[in-house]
C-alpha cells in the first residue's frame, strides 16, 4: 500500500476530512496519513485504541515515535498521559495498552538504523525558550541528531513566519490554529512539506502550540 508516497510534494490533511477506518486489531482505529507497506509499514498515523486495548509484546524493528494526544497510553516502561513525547528505537521490546482508552500520534520505521536512545517527555511541563530569529515563538528541542530535528513550539496570537523546509518538515497542531496560505488547521490537522519548500504559518486569535519536525525527508528523495 502506498499513500502519500511522492515525498516531493506538499500534502496537508486535515482532521476533521479524514475519517477513521477500522484495523485488523479489534478496538484499534486508525486515520492514515503517509504509508509505505501493508501493515508492517512505513507509516504516520493517528491511532485510537478503545479502553481495555492489550497487545502482545513486539520489537520495533524500524523504531517507534509517538505523541499521547488523548487518554493514557502504557506499557512496562510506565503510564504515558496526553501530551508525553515517546521514541521507541529499532531494536526496542515492549508490550502496550491502555486501560483507559488513547489517541496517538504515531511514526513507525523512521529511525535511524543505528538510534539507540529511549526518549520519554512531558510536553505539558517541557520549558520552551524564546526563539530570537522569529517574534512570538518560543522553542524546545525533544530531540535531534545528524539526520533531524524535532521540536515543540508556542507560537502567540498572530505570530506568522515562513517554515522553510530545506530537508523536509512536518507539522502537527496539537493546540490552537494556525492558518497556512487559505486553510486554517486546528488540533490534529498535519503538514508535510517536501525538502526545498516552504510554507508561511500564522498563529491564530489563541496562538498555538506546534509538534514540528525537519531535516528528515531528503533521503526519501535521494534514497
Amino acid at each position: 500500500m502506498e499513500l502519500n508516497a511522492d515525498f516531493t510534494q506538499p500534502v496537508r490533511i486535515l482532521n476533521a476530512d479524514n475519517p477513521w477506518r477500522a484495523s485488523p486489531s479489534a478496538g484499534v482505529e486508525r486515520k492514515m496519513l503517509d504509508r509505505i507497506g501493508d501493515e508492517e509499514a512505513r507509516a504516520t498515523t493517528i491511532v485510537r485504541f478503545a479502553p481495555g486495548s492489550a497487545f502482545a509484546p513486539h520489537t520495533h524493528d524500524g523504531g517507534e515515535e509517538y505523541i499521547v494526544l488523548e487518554g493514557v497510553f502504557q506499557d512496562e516502561a510506565g503510564d504515558f498521559p496526553v501530551g508525553t513525547y515517546v521514541r521507541n528505537p529499532p531494536t526496542s521490546r515492549h508490550t502496550p495498552s491502555s486501560a483507559p482508552g488513547a489517541t496517538i500520534f504515531v511514526k513507525l520505521w523512521q529511525f535511524d538504523p543505528e538510534d539507540r536512545q529511549h526518549v520519554r517527555i512531558d510536553m505539558n511541563t517541557a520549558e520552551t525558550a524564546v526563539d530570537s530569529s522569529r517574534d512570538g515563538v518560543s522553542t524546545v528541542t525533544l530531540f535531534e541528531d545528524a539526520n533531524e530535528r524535532v521540536a515543540l513550539e508556542v507560537w502567540a496570537q498572530d505570530a506568522s513566519h515562513v517554515l522553510e523546509a530545506k530537508d523536509g518538515a512536518e507539522l502537527l497542531v496539537l493546540d490552537g490554529t494556525v492558518t497556512d496560505s487559505d486553510s486554517v488547521m486546528g488540533a490534529r490537522d498535519w503538514l508535510r512539506l517536501p525538502p526545498g519548500g516552504q510554507a508561511t504559518i500564522t498563529a491564530g486569535s489563541e496562538g498555538a502550540r506546534l509538534w514540528i519536525k525537519t531535516g528528515h525527508l531528503r533521503q526519501m528523495i535521494d534514497g
